[in-house]
């Protein structure tokens, strides 16, 4: 995992409608090793609530809102990036990671309920993670699980004022 840089583009997000399950694929991609989500929406409740969680558990994951999803993407290609989008409609994800892991900073886009069109052409890959209807967070959990073959596990998070002491019942943190 060290060297890779996984960042996640959230787009489609409509503050009205869609703050939990933005939220919840921010928290999600800060789990499971991405060091930061742009939001292309402002949307300031996210920001904070992503910020709140990365304060009290540790690390350095980054939440922006407001962003420019075009420019974002075409900036980050510009700066030798790579861009995969996950859809239904793509290259099945166990046909494609090994492709897709040769490739140490890599922007995932992650979509709500209407993709425009056009980032089927600027993503360098579609992924498919299964061809169902499912989550954006299950899809970006699949995603992340494979990319960094489980070794997100094992991520240290420097800074916690929280920490889980794995325990085979109940609950136990070390503050």
């Amino acid at each position: 995992m060290s060297g890779s840089e996984v960042i996640i583009l959230r787009i489609g997000h409509r503050p009205e409608r869609d703050q939990r399950v933005t939220t919840h694929v921010g928290l999600t991609a800060r789990a499971l090793g991405a060091k930061g989500m742009y939001l292309a929406a402002a949307d300031k409740g996210v920001v904070e609530s992503i910020g709140d969680v990365a304060s009290r558990w540790g690390g350095d994951f980054f939440c922006q809102d407001n962003v420019k999803w075009r420019t974002c993407i075409k900036d980050w290609k510009a700066k030798g990036g790579t861009v995969i989008h996950l859809t239904m409609y793509g290259l099945n994800l166990p046909d494609v990671i090994d492709q897709v892991k040769t490739h140490k900073k890599i922007l995932v886009i992650v979509g709500a309920e209407k993709v425009p069109g056009e980032i089927y052409g600027l993503a360098d890959y579609n992924v498919a993670v299964t061809s169902q209807p499912h989550s954006e967070i299950s899809s970006l959990a699949l995603f992340l699980d494979h990319y960094f073959s489980g070794q997100e596990f094992r991520n240290e998070f420097p800074g916690a004022q929280i920490r889980i002491i794995p325990t085979p019942a109940g609950k136990h943190t070390e503050d």
